[in-house]
């Protein structure tokens, strides 16, 4: 079973920036930075673990995860 985990957190995700943060809250601006986003539309990649997926799920009406 840990197997399977570390082949599933083991990979990257891409994120895309899509919205702005202008009428957010400091904390969901703070995250987004935090995740190396600087400008809109831009696509980073991540490692895949459940940090990372748990900082895209706070803010899902800002970023999405890119196939």
């Amino acid at each position: 079973m840990t197997e399977a985990r570390e082949k599933k957190e083991g990979g990257k995700i891409r994120i895309q920036w899509y919205r702005s943060t202008i009428c957010c809250n400091k904390n969901h601006k703070t995250l987004v930075r935090s995740l190396g986003l600087t400008y809109l539309n831009q696509v980073v990649e991540r490692p895949d673990n459940a940090a990372t997926r748990g900082m895209v799920l706070k803010v899902p009406h800002l970023l999405r995860i890119v196939e």
